[in-house]
Protein backbone atom coordinates (compact mmCIF):
# COMPACT_ATOMS: atom_id res chain seq x y z
CA UNK A 1 0.00 0.00 0.00
CA UNK A 2 2.84 2.40 0.90
CA UNK A 3 4.49 1.63 -2.42
CA UNK A 4 1.27 2.37 -4.31
CA UNK A 5 0.81 5.68 -2.47
CA UNK A 6 4.38 6.73 -3.15
CA UNK A 7 4.01 5.76 -6.80
CA UNK A 8 0.78 7.73 -7.07
CA UNK A 9 2.38 10.76 -5.39
CA UNK A 10 5.35 10.58 -7.73
CA UNK A 11 3.04 10.32 -10.75
CA UNK A 12 1.11 13.37 -9.53
CA UNK A 13 4.28 15.43 -9.12
CA UNK A 14 5.51 14.43 -12.58
CA UNK A 15 2.11 15.26 -14.08
CA UNK A 16 2.06 18.69 -12.43
CA UNK A 17 5.58 19.38 -13.68
CA UNK A 18 4.50 18.42 -17.20
CA UNK A 19 1.52 20.76 -16.99
CA UNK A 20 3.70 23.60 -15.72
CA UNK A 21 6.15 23.05 -18.55
CA UNK A 22 3.30 23.01 -21.06
CA UNK A 23 1.93 26.27 -19.67
CA UNK A 24 5.27 28.01 -20.26
CA UNK A 25 5.88 26.50 -23.69
CA UNK A 26 6.01 29.02 -26.52
CA UNK A 27 5.85 28.17 -30.19
CA UNK A 28 8.76 29.62 -32.13
CA UNK A 29 9.08 30.70 -35.74
CA UNK A 30 12.28 31.05 -37.76
CA UNK A 31 12.15 33.92 -40.28
CA UNK A 32 14.95 33.57 -42.82
CA UNK A 33 15.69 36.83 -44.64
CA UNK A 34 18.16 37.99 -47.26
CA UNK A 35 20.01 39.81 -44.45
CA UNK A 36 20.04 37.00 -41.89
CA UNK A 37 17.74 34.98 -39.66
CA UNK A 38 15.28 36.16 -37.02
CA UNK A 39 13.79 33.76 -34.49
CA UNK A 40 10.62 34.77 -32.66
CA UNK A 41 8.59 33.26 -29.82
CA UNK A 42 4.80 33.67 -29.85
CA UNK A 43 2.87 34.51 -26.69
CA UNK A 44 0.19 32.09 -25.49
CA UNK A 45 -1.61 35.05 -23.93
CA UNK A 46 -2.51 36.25 -27.45
CA UNK A 47 -3.88 32.97 -28.85
CA UNK A 48 -5.75 34.32 -31.89
CA UNK A 49 -2.69 36.15 -33.15
CA UNK A 50 -0.44 33.19 -32.33
CA UNK A 51 -2.61 30.66 -34.15
CA UNK A 52 -3.20 32.92 -37.15
CA UNK A 53 0.53 33.59 -37.52
CA UNK A 54 1.36 29.88 -37.32
CA UNK A 55 -1.32 29.11 -39.93
CA UNK A 56 0.06 31.68 -42.38
CA UNK A 57 3.64 30.51 -41.85
CA UNK A 58 2.67 26.89 -42.50
CA UNK A 59 0.88 27.94 -45.68
CA UNK A 60 4.06 29.65 -46.94
CA UNK A 61 2.29 33.02 -46.98
CA UNK A 62 5.40 34.99 -46.01
CA UNK A 63 7.89 33.19 -48.25
CA UNK A 64 9.46 35.55 -50.77
CA UNK A 65 7.77 38.79 -49.68
CA UNK A 66 9.43 42.12 -48.92
CA UNK A 67 10.10 44.02 -45.76
CA UNK A 68 8.15 46.83 -47.37
CA UNK A 69 8.29 49.50 -44.63
CA UNK A 70 11.50 50.16 -42.75
CA UNK A 71 12.12 53.13 -40.46
CA UNK A 72 15.44 53.57 -38.69
CA UNK A 73 15.27 53.62 -34.89
CA UNK A 74 11.64 52.53 -35.10
CA UNK A 75 10.63 49.22 -36.70
CA UNK A 76 10.59 46.92 -39.75
CA UNK A 77 7.27 45.83 -41.31
CA UNK A 78 6.17 43.07 -43.69
CA UNK A 79 3.12 40.96 -44.51
CA UNK A 80 1.89 42.18 -47.93
CA UNK A 81 1.95 39.07 -50.13
CA UNK A 82 1.70 41.14 -53.34
CA UNK A 83 5.22 42.43 -52.71
CA UNK A 84 6.51 39.04 -53.83
CA UNK A 85 6.34 40.37 -57.40
CA UNK A 86 6.73 44.11 -56.74
CA UNK A 87 8.84 46.09 -59.16
CA UNK A 88 11.29 48.82 -58.14
CA UNK A 89 9.40 52.01 -57.36
CA UNK A 90 6.02 50.32 -56.87
CA UNK A 91 4.00 51.63 -53.93
CA UNK A 92 3.51 48.62 -51.67
CA UNK A 93 2.09 47.61 -48.31
CA UNK A 94 -1.65 47.97 -48.93
CA UNK A 95 -2.67 44.31 -49.04
CA UNK A 96 -3.60 41.58 -46.56
CA UNK A 97 -6.14 38.74 -46.54
CA UNK A 98 -9.71 40.03 -46.17
CA UNK A 99 -10.22 39.58 -42.44
CA UNK A 100 -9.00 41.15 -39.21
CA UNK A 101 -8.16 39.83 -35.75
CA UNK A 102 -9.74 41.23 -32.58
CA UNK A 103 -7.21 43.15 -30.51
CA UNK A 104 -5.42 41.14 -27.82
CA UNK A 105 -3.61 43.92 -26.00
CA UNK A 106 -1.95 42.52 -22.87
CA UNK A 107 -0.35 45.66 -21.45
CA UNK A 108 1.76 46.18 -19.37
CA UNK A 109 2.78 42.52 -19.49
CA UNK A 110 3.76 42.91 -23.15
CA UNK A 111 5.00 46.23 -24.43
CA UNK A 112 6.92 47.64 -27.38
CA UNK A 113 10.39 46.76 -26.17
CA UNK A 114 13.25 46.25 -28.58
CA UNK A 115 12.52 42.98 -30.39
CA UNK A 116 8.75 43.04 -29.82
CA UNK A 117 6.66 41.35 -32.53
CA UNK A 118 3.36 43.18 -33.08
CA UNK A 119 0.43 43.31 -35.48
CA UNK A 120 -0.05 46.25 -37.82
CA UNK A 121 -3.54 47.70 -38.19
CA UNK A 122 -5.63 50.47 -39.68
CA UNK A 123 -5.82 53.74 -37.75
CA UNK A 124 -8.30 54.58 -35.01
CA UNK A 125 -10.56 56.70 -37.23
CA UNK A 126 -11.57 53.69 -39.34
CA UNK A 127 -10.76 51.05 -36.75
CA UNK A 128 -11.78 52.21 -33.26
CA UNK A 129 -11.66 48.65 -31.91
CA UNK A 130 -7.98 48.47 -32.93
CA UNK A 131 -8.43 45.16 -34.72
CA UNK A 132 -5.21 43.78 -36.21
CA UNK A 133 -4.29 43.16 -39.82
CA UNK A 134 -4.65 39.52 -40.79
CA UNK A 135 -1.05 39.25 -41.99
CA UNK A 136 0.97 42.44 -41.63
CA UNK A 137 3.30 42.64 -38.66
CA UNK A 138 6.27 44.62 -37.48
CA UNK A 139 9.31 44.03 -35.31
CA UNK A 140 10.43 46.86 -33.05
CA UNK A 141 13.97 48.17 -32.91
CA UNK A 142 13.45 51.66 -31.54
CA UNK A 143 15.86 53.66 -29.41
CA UNK A 144 16.44 54.66 -25.80
CA UNK A 145 14.66 57.62 -24.21
CA UNK A 146 15.28 60.20 -21.53
CA UNK A 147 13.10 60.58 -18.46
CA UNK A 148 11.52 63.74 -19.93
CA UNK A 149 10.68 61.96 -23.18
CA UNK A 150 9.14 59.05 -21.28
CA UNK A 151 7.01 61.50 -19.30
CA UNK A 152 5.70 62.85 -22.61
CA UNK A 153 5.00 59.33 -23.87
CA UNK A 154 3.15 58.53 -20.66
CA UNK A 155 0.81 61.44 -21.33
CA UNK A 156 0.36 60.25 -24.93
CA UNK A 157 -0.45 56.70 -23.82
CA UNK A 158 -2.92 57.98 -21.23
CA UNK A 159 -4.67 60.18 -23.79
CA UNK A 160 -4.73 57.56 -26.56
CA UNK A 161 -6.11 54.84 -24.27
CA UNK A 162 -8.53 57.15 -22.39
CA UNK A 163 -6.66 56.59 -19.14
CA UNK A 164 -6.79 52.79 -19.41
CA UNK A 165 -3.03 52.25 -19.38
CA UNK A 166 -0.12 53.66 -17.41
CA UNK A 167 3.58 53.05 -18.04
CA UNK A 168 5.03 51.10 -15.10
CA UNK A 169 8.37 51.92 -13.49
CA UNK A 170 9.90 48.71 -14.84
CA UNK A 171 8.79 49.53 -18.41
CA UNK A 172 10.15 53.07 -18.09
CA UNK A 173 13.46 51.63 -16.93
CA UNK A 174 13.57 49.22 -19.87
CA UNK A 175 12.95 51.97 -22.43
CA UNK A 176 15.57 54.15 -20.78
CA UNK A 177 18.24 51.43 -20.76
CA UNK A 178 17.43 49.21 -23.76
CA UNK A 179 15.05 51.02 -26.09
CA UNK A 180 11.84 50.42 -27.99
CA UNK A 181 8.81 52.39 -29.20
CA UNK A 182 6.76 53.43 -26.15
CA UNK A 183 4.24 55.64 -27.97
CA UNK A 184 2.55 52.53 -29.44
CA UNK A 185 1.89 50.88 -26.07
CA UNK A 186 -1.67 49.92 -25.25
CA UNK A 187 -2.81 50.52 -28.83
CA UNK A 188 -1.38 47.63 -30.89
CA UNK A 189 -1.31 43.92 -30.14
CA UNK A 190 2.16 42.69 -29.18
CA UNK A 191 2.06 38.92 -29.71
CA UNK A 192 5.67 37.76 -29.55
CA UNK A 193 9.32 38.70 -29.29
CA UNK A 194 12.65 38.10 -30.97
CA UNK A 195 14.70 35.41 -29.23
CA UNK A 196 17.58 35.39 -31.72
CA UNK A 197 18.55 37.72 -34.56
CA UNK A 198 18.22 41.25 -33.21
CA UNK A 199 21.39 41.98 -35.16
CA UNK A 200 19.45 41.13 -38.31
CA UNK A 201 16.64 43.48 -37.26
CA UNK A 202 19.23 46.18 -36.66
CA UNK A 203 20.73 45.73 -40.12
CA UNK A 204 17.34 45.81 -41.84
CA UNK A 205 16.19 48.97 -40.02
CA UNK A 206 19.38 50.72 -41.11
CA UNK A 207 18.63 50.13 -44.82
CA UNK A 208 18.49 53.10 -47.17
CA UNK A 209 14.85 53.75 -48.10
CA UNK A 210 12.79 55.81 -50.52
CA UNK A 211 10.23 58.48 -49.58
CA UNK A 212 7.66 55.75 -48.79
CA UNK A 213 10.02 53.96 -46.36
CA UNK A 214 10.54 51.04 -48.76
CA UNK A 215 14.16 49.84 -48.88
CA UNK A 216 15.74 50.87 -52.18
CA UNK A 217 17.46 47.49 -52.37
CA UNK A 218 14.83 44.81 -51.76
CA UNK A 219 15.05 42.91 -48.48
CA UNK A 220 12.99 39.72 -48.49
CA UNK A 221 11.77 36.97 -46.25
CA UNK A 222 13.26 33.96 -48.00
CA UNK A 223 11.22 31.54 -45.94
CA UNK A 224 9.43 31.35 -42.60
CA UNK A 225 9.08 28.01 -40.79
CA UNK A 226 7.48 26.75 -37.60
CA UNK A 227 9.98 25.30 -35.16
CA UNK A 228 8.30 22.34 -33.50
CA UNK A 229 8.37 21.19 -29.86
CA UNK A 230 10.34 23.99 -28.26
CA UNK A 231 9.77 25.36 -24.77
CA UNK A 232 10.99 28.52 -23.13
Amino acid sequence: MITRVLTLALFTVVSLCAIAQSDTSRQEILIMTTMGNIRVALYNETPRHRDNFIKLVREGFYDGILWHRVIKNFMIQTGDSTTRHAQPGDYVGLHAPDYTLPAEIVYPTFFHKRGALAAAREGDDSNPQRASSSSQFYIVYGKTYSTAALNDFQRTIRENTHGQYEMTDSIRSYYHKHGGTPHLDGQYTVFGEVTEGLDTVRRIQEAFTDDDDRPVDDIRIVRAVVIESLSK
